[in-house]
């Protein structure tokens, strides 16, 4: 399996890749990382690689992390036929192959899916966060009343119900409410390094409060 996670700061933008890498091929993906560092070398903005072997006796891990100047830099190798043709060379390396990176830890919301891998350079931060408060304020007033109106959970422990109002919310919303809410408002959620439509912008963030509003609205009147 290869998981990866994006991290940013002022200078640079990291990606940290997780290879599993099973016993007897470690020099073989040696080799073909040096590939990867190669191919990586020819695009603008790079800066380096760093490869850390797995700990011996302990698992089949391997990190690779590649140094971008930019987060723009990094995409546009991520998205190149170089790499795509080094990826599906290496598939006899790994077991199995999964690509994911996050910056807000909210990004694997707004992941687009490519074959097998999960691209999760998501949007900026704050129409992530408007977002989620689209999707989770209905969510979470409409289990309020279903559970008080059928008695749920009633006279159970307050920790133990939050706990498991928690559970079922987080699932709701992952496997269900944002899935759908990205899909709808997917002319806005324009990941953080393209350069985004200012009227779509606002298009969106008027929709979205207006939509607020009119839930909350609507749960008034029924309260």
């Amino acid at each position: 399996m290869m998981q990866a996670f994006q991290r940013q700061d002022s200078s640079h933008a990291s990606l940290i890749v997780e290879h599993t890498v099973p016993k007897g091929k470690g020099l073989s993906f040696r080799f073909w990382h040096a590939n990867l560092t190669r191919s990586a070398k020819k695009y603008p903005g790079f800066i380096r690689t760093d490869l850390c072997p797995p700990v011996k006796g302990r698992d089949l891990k391997w990190y690779s992390i590649i140094h971008f100047d930019t987060p723009e830099h990094l995409n546009q190798w991520l998205k190149s036929d170089d790499r795509e043709t080094l990826i599906q060379a290496g598939q006899d390396l790994f077991e199995s192959y999964q690509f994911k990176s996050f910056n807000t830890g909210l990004e694997g919301w707004f992941s687009t899916k490519t074959g097998t891998e999960h691209i999760g350079f998501g949007p900026p931060a704050w129409k992530q966060n408007l977002a989620v408060v689209f999707g989770l304020y209905p969510v979470v007033m409409l289990q309020s009343m279903v559970f008080t109106a059928l008695g749920i959970m009633h006279g159970w422990s307050p920790s133990i119900a939050m706990l498991i109002n928690n559970l079922i919310t987080s699932s709701i919303l992952t496997w269900i409410v944002m899935p759908f809410v990205t899909r709808l408002l997917g002319f806005w959620l324009v990941p953080a390094y393209q350069q985004s439509d200012q009227q779509k912008d606002v298009l969106g963030t008027v929709i979205i409060s207006l939509a607020l509003i009119a839930i909350a609205a609507l749960f008034m009147t029924v309260e």
